[in-house]
């Protein structure tokens, strides 16, 4: 019995063609338009036996009798995976760098991305930034307000800022303050937080001595969260009614289901962390997301992680339809992405 690997290597390009028509028409796929698609290289016959084998190993199914063939999961991973990346125009690529550019905030930047990828693509565009300690310092600057509280404000490479109020149990001078601020802002503007604030707490311990006069408030303001910004990550999508033109052999009620289900952040995370794992950089493709969701059987995810100048992680990724044009969304995503990465504050 011959295996995958041997079908593959004789009906690969028939395979393709089918996965091809079938994306381009949103039908069956027969023996007679493959032949003449390839211009008679093979007679419908030949195709026909060939399409026989591959629905043995599962890459094709039948809807009905007299109908022609389905590409199945399994054969739209195996296209995906004979594919290579192209690239977008020169001159897309510099709209992109250019409308990144214009944008001064890390925040800003990552919405956009979930624009320009429906936009690009007219299927669903997702980013999300993923705020972490890896963000670089600024500057902090620490107000005092009535009541023994303070103000912290944290300001991040990315041109992010970061309020808090804290109240203290014992009053900080405005020129305690000052010191700290100076002192912060002195020693570790351009650290990553988690390292500045690992440090930081280091030299309290070790050079107590040195600056006694104000180690108990800093102290303090450390456990109430200086340096520290909230870990919460902050997603768009865009491009989600796009959803309701496409055949997804979904009843009403189970389309609102989906569509539910995309508007809760938790949902999207959890979808972006399972099939997005990769470093950045690296360009993933993933048929069929039943795992997440049951009424995203019929769908694909395309998508990356990125890093932005700031050192602020990031996600952004294309959902459509298992039969959607896999060439022109991987290139959408992977420019986007690069100009995400590349653009300078």
């Amino acid at each position: 019995m011959r295996n995958d690997v041997t079908i593959r290597a004789r009906h690969s390009e028939i395979l393709r063609a089918i996965v091809r028509e079938y994306i381009e028409t949103g039908e069956p796929v027969g023996s007679q338009t493959l032949s003449q698609r390839r211009g008679q290289a093979l007679s419908p016959a030949s195709i026909r036996n060939a399409m026989a084998e591959l629905a043995d190993l599962g890459y094709l199914s039948q809807p009905h009798t007299s109908a022609g063939r389905v590409p199945t999961e399994k054969a739209f991973r195996f296209y995906v995976g004979s594919l290579t990346v192209s690239r977008v125009t020169a001159s897309e690529a510099d709209r992109l760098r250019n409308e990144f550019s214009a944008l001064d905030t890390a925040g800003a930047r990552v919405e956009h991305s979930s624009h320009i990828l429906m936009e690009l693509t007219r299927n669903v565009g997702i980013a999300a930034a993923l705020p972490a300690l890896a963000q670089e310092l600024d500057q902090i600057e620490l107000v005092p307000l009535a009541d023994r509280r303070v103000l912290m404000i944290l300001v991040t490479r990315d041109h992010t800022v970061h309020n808090r109020v804290v109240a203290l149990d014992v009053p900080a001078s405005p020129d305690e303050l000052v010191s700290i601020r100076n002192y912060v802002n002195h020693n570790f503007r351009g650290w990553q937080l988690g390292e500045a604030r690992r440090e930081l707490l280091s030299r309290m311990l070790e050079e107590r001595a040195a600056y006694d006069a104000f180690t108990s408030q800093m102290q303090v303001l450390c456990r109430k969260g200086l340096l520290e910004v909230e870990n919460v990550p902050e997603v768009h999508m865009e491009g989600a009614s796009n959803l309701l033109g496409l055949d997804l052999h979904l009843t009403r009620e189970k389309m609102r289901t989906l569509l539910r289900a995309l508007e809760e952040k938790k949902r999207l995370i959890e979808l972006l962390d399972r099939f997005l794992e990769l470093p950045p950089g690296e360009l993933q493709v993933h048929v069929g997301l039943e795992a997440v969701h049951p009424a995203m059987k019929d769908l694909a995810l395309i998508g990356m992680s990125v890093r932005l100048a700031s050192g602020l992680p990031a996600k952004v990724a294309v959902l459509g339809p298992m039969r959607m044009r896999y060439e022109q969304v991987m290139a959408a995503v992977l420019e986007t992405s690069r100009a995400l990465e590349s653009a300078q504050f």
